[in-house]
């Protein structure tokens, strides 16, 4: 069992199924939850704006993956009593600390893409049937 020991807080395992920090990697994991908390990096954005910014998401998507980031504490949501209603997100001090290490994955990402573009076309040429 590999467990991490922090300071003041119970030993986590988070190979272990009934591990609470599981449920972190979960909402981490999910396709949208890094896009979210990048396209919020900045600052505060409007439900549209973020629509606009994060393509591919669609209206359900972005609402649920709001919704469960808001139920976590990672982003806190603002309502306008405006005609018609204005809805703003915001990343909390416990989101910034997790989009910044979304970030680095992004930065990861971006320095190492070529590599990998490279080791998927080695490996589909190795694994492609012979004819």
């Amino acid at each position: 069992m590999e467990t991490i020991e922090v300071e003041g807080v119970p030993e986590w395992d988070v190979f272990s199924i009934n591990c609470p920090s599981r449920q972190i990697f979960d909402r981490v994991g999910e396709r949208w939850t890094g896009l979210v908390l990048l396209a919020l990096e900045p600052g505060t954005q409007r439900f549209s704006e973020l629509r606009r910014k994060i393509q591919g998401i669609t209206q359900k998507m972005l609402t649920q993956t709001l919704r469960a980031l808001e139920r976590d504490g990672i982003i806190e949501r603002t309502v306008f009593p405006t005609v018609p209603v204005t809805v703003e997100y915001t990343l909390t001090p416990l989101g910034r600390s997790l989009a910044s290490a979304v970030a680095e994955l992004r930065a990861w990402s971006y320095a190492h893409i070529s590599e990998i573009h490279s080791a998927r076309s080695e490996y589909d040429q190795r694994e492609l049937p012979a004819h």
